[in-house]
């Protein structure tokens, strides 16, 4: 899969056609200065989750509760940590 990759003159790009979200996923790649230009210009950087796999159940809702918790608190959630946590949660219901 080809990665985009964006750069601050990008961003000063994007900034300047009044875009205030990114979304970002495996596919995209932000320099640190990007990132750090983005941030400091009020650019949201929105993680965006694959698609929950087909089959159902736990494992679907693990990748859905994921997804939601990524759209709401934006690109600052450690993914591991965030899996983790929803996995025991799922876990531990009935």
């Amino acid at each position: 899969m080809a990665k985009t990759i964006y750069t601050e003159r990008d961003v000063e790009d994007l900034a300047s056609r009044g875009i205030t979200t990114l979304a970002v996923d495996d596919s995209v790649l932000l320099t640190d200065l990007a990132r750090d230009l983005a941030l400091g210009l009020g650019i949201r950087l929105v993680r965006e989750a694959p698609p929950p796999p087909a089959g159902g159940g736990k494992a679907e809702l693990i990748e859905r509760v994921k997804s939601l918790v990524i759209q709401r608190l934006g690109g600052d959630v450690n993914p591991a940590q965030l899996d983790r946590v929803v996995r025991r949660v799922i876990e531990g219901m009935n």
